[in-house]
């Protein structure tokens, strides 16, 4: 326990990629700092789409390959990152990415055809015992996952905030099984002092897309008007509690993201809302707490560190 870092924080991510899109900034500063980052990813997102023409046979109809290499993107933006415990959950290929569709309404639902060992068929328990394991080694005072429709309802990001939640009340509990690990148990409980779900601020996007429509870009998030409906993951600002202001690391974060090559294209819009907005783009990244008190906040009402008041 000595060798510890004295703060240390938990991701629960669906697939390669979320976490950086999410939460990358957060990661790197939080890195940089000496804290402990601890990423934990659910599976290797083998039913992504792929950007990249001369990887297209890795595609789950052709050679289903592209969770292996995924996993070396995955390890690759860590690197940049400054992140070095990152782990699959239950290890590399215990479950398996869900896919998805598109509802006609504009959020993801589940496909019609889900592999036998797809995350969303996972036993709630069974898979919240493999980060119970995690959560009382590590023992993190701080966890990240998504809400519960999954920022967009993807169902492999519905069960991460499924299995994450249950996980963090198991963990606690000082009754269940708390023998070693080596003795068949899970380790020695550990409650979670401040639980958050990753939001993206309505105020900031509105202005962001506001940008981009004025500099002449119509095609970025195209479909989102700055100032009509925005999609489910978006936030409103009265229910924000934290914004981390990572700006000094939105470049470690861009090549992060940059790394997954197969998921998110420089041409893409991650990057021109960078380009045209600059780093507070994607270096401020917001909360919402899900569990535990607010500490002290700023004058915009937010807390800057998602360790504060602990």
């Amino acid at each position: 326990m000595s060798e510890m870092p004295d703060q240390r924080l938990l991701l629960v991510h669906a697939h390669p990629d979320d976490e950086t899109i999410g939460q990358g900034a957060t990661m790197a500063k939080y890195a940089a700092e000496g804290r402990g980052v601890t990423l934990v990813t659910c599976t290797a997102g083998e039913m992504g789409e792929i950007l990249v023409p001369e990887l297209e046979h890795l595609a789950a109809d052709r050679d289903d390959r592209l969770g292996e290499h995924r996993r070396g993107e995955l390890a690759a933006a860590m690197a940049e990152l400054g992140v070095t415990d990152h782990r699959f959950l239950g290890g590399f290929g215990r479950y398996r990415d869900s896919g998805m569709a598109w509802h006609a309404d504009g959020y993801a639902i589940a496909g019609d055809v889900i592999h036998e060992n797809a995350f969303w068929r996972a036993d709630l328990t069974e898979a919240a015992d493999l980060l119970v394991e995690i959560i009382r080694e590590v023992r993190p005072q701080v966890m990240v996952t998504y809400d519960q429709f999954g920022g967009y309802g993807h169902p492999d990001h519905i069960q991460a905030h499924r299995v994450a939640m249950y996980a963090a009340a198991l963990a606690a509990v000082p009754s269940y099984r708390a023998a070693p690990v080596a003795d068949g148990g899970l380790g020695e409980p550990w409650e979670i002092t401040k639980i958050y779900w990753g939001a993206m601020s309505e105020t900031r996007m509105r202005e962001g897309l506001r940008m981009l429509r004025d500099a002449g870009d119509a095609t970025t998030f195209e479909g989102m008007d700055p100032d009509g409906p925005l999609p489910p993951f978006v936030t409103s600002d009265e229910d924000l509690s934290a914004a981390v202001d990572a700006c000094d690391h939105v470049e470690a974060k861009m090549a992060a993201m940059a790394a997954h090559a197969t998921q998110i294209t420089t041409d893409g819009p991650f990057f021109a809302l960078s380009n045209n907005i600059g780093a507070t783009a994607w270096g401020v990244e917001f909360y919402r707490i899900a569990k535990g008190a607010q500490g002290p906040v700023g004058e915009d009402g937010f807390e800057t560190d998602l360790f504060a008041g602990i």
